[in-house]
């Protein structure tokens, strides 16, 4: 009996996802609880199993489309259904020729089952995925003229992209055919025997010097451009951070830290506390205990306007900003305060492998109080974060770097990280934010105060 794939609930506050990409083809086996699908959303990708086992009948959705909770996706049916073989065609059953003139292949939005008495050889089938359908109408490219190199002859969207660059056209294509078709049917015109051949144009024509062409081909591929869709992730983060400029009034200030003390710590403990605790001590725990040490005594860059009241939040999620391949992504991690340091370096750790892995649910996203960012493992010496709303605050760290600094009347030489405080100046005043600051650069240059604050 076919069972139809559908949208399911996509998580709090999402309503719509994209189609990233099918991980079956029309007419593959499938087993029940195997991912048929993968759906894209603003925070995280879904994959959607299949309900039974048999054979995927048919594709509704192409990949790229936009697609809401409930909506049909496809069709499963018991195997050894009559399926297509391929994901957007479908086999006609009138004659090849109609009234004399070839017929034309339709290409369809959605594939149909082939009925038992089609030809399924039919040489108008055009196998192609909906994505090289789609490039291919984009571009005016008739498909019929390209080669597959996917399963079973597919067209695939590389196929579409590598014709357009070699420059054939629909246009020129028709042309050529219509040339060729009309020059066969023509009958030969009879000239009289005394009448001279025409002489060519080239031949009479004054002589002018020839220029050379507007683009060579070398030009050409030297100036190559590619077009690549905008994830939904990539989208959204464009969109949070254009709104956050616009809907806060952001400010930034800056101070540094002396990381002599927290270096000694880490050099002195980590090879025991790798042993006790199997993960190994980072910088991160240390600046995660001293933000709420710093949150707990200002407690206003631990809120969030809403309408017109101000929620100041009395705990402490920390969001962790992650760079993925699709976009920068912010894993939480809840009650920060009642962690120890290796709760939150195995915490922190795994929320980054996962991240990576695209394995965030969206519960590991939703939520935050506060943000922190370090650029500085990519080397960045200083920048100016962007608010993650509706958050007030978000902490950067930056690159280590051995600077010459005064102490006590001396130059010593010591490792120094400039850190920065994005802040929303609706609730936070710059005197509170610098304070705010001044006691992480506290705390940090201090560990064993880090304690008394747990």
């Amino acid at each position: 009996m076919p069972v139809e794939i559908r949208v399911p609930p996509l998580g709090e506050s999402i309503v719509d996802a994209t189609v990233s990409r099918w991980l079956k083809q029309t007419g593959d086996p499938v087993t029940a609880g195997e991912a048929l699908v993968e759906l894209e959303t603003d925070k995280v990708n879904l994959e959607v199993p299949a309900d039974q086992s048999g054979v995927l009948r048919a594709i509704f959705k192409a990949e790229g489309e936009t697609v809401q909770i409930g909506d049909r996706l496809g069709v499963i049916d018991e195997a050894g259904a009559s399926v297509t073989r391929s994901v957007q065609s479908a086999t006609s059953s009138q004659p090849a020729i109609d009234n004399g003139q070839p017929r034309t292949p339709t290409l369809h939005s959605e594939p149909a089952v082939a009925s038992p008495a089609s030809d399924a050889n039919d040489p108008d089938e055009i196998f192609a995925t909906p994505v090289a359908q789609r490039v291919a109408a984009e571009h005016d490219i008739d498909i019929r003229g390209i080669r597959g190199s996917g399963p079973g002859g597919r067209i695939t969207k590389e196929d579409v992209l590598s014709h357009v660059e070699r420059g054939t056209s629909h246009g020129s294509l028709s042309t050529t055919v219509d040339e060729r078709t009309a020059a066969a049917s023509s009958p030969p015109v009879a000239r009289p025997a005394s009448t001279p051949p025409p002489v060519p144009p080239a031949a009479i024509a004054p002589s002018r010097p020839t220029l050379p062409p507007a683009s060579t081909p070398a030009a050409t591929a030297a100036r190559r451009e590619e077009r690549v869709r905008m994830s939904r992730r990539r989208q959204t983060i464009a969109r949070r951070l254009v709104e956050a400029q616009q809907q806060a009034a952001m400010l930034t200030t800056f101070n540094e830290i002396d990381m002599s003390a927290v270096m000694a710590v880490r050099q002195r403990r980590k090879d025991e506390f790798k042993q006790r605790y199997g993960i190994g001590l980072g910088f991160m725990s240390f600046f995660t205990r001293a933000t709420v040490g710093a949150l707990k005594a200002f407690p206003l860059l631990n809120a969030e306007i809403q309408g017109d009241e101000l929620v100041i939040k009395h705990y402490y999620d920390i969001g962790v900003a992650v760079g993925t391949e699709e976009g920068l992504v912010v894993p939480v991690v809840r009650d920060a305060d009642r962690k120890s340091f290796a709760q939150i370096e195995r915490e922190i750790g795994d929320l980054a492998r996962r991240a990576r892995d695209n394995t965030l649910t969206l519960a590991d996203l939703q939520g935050g109080t506060f943000t922190i960012t370090n650029g500085g493992i990519y080397g960045s010496l200083m920048s100016t974060p962007i608010l993650n709303t509706p958050q007030v605050g978000i902490l950067g760290m930056h690159k280590i770097e051995e600077r010459p600094l005064a102490v006590n009347g001396e130059v010593v030489i010591r490792p120094m990280m400039y850190v920065a405080l994005s802040y929303d100046h609706r609730i936070v005043d710059g005197s509170e934010a610098v304070r705010f600051l001044v006691r992480i650069k506290e705390l940090v240059e201090d560990p064993e105060a880090l304690l008394l604050e747990g």
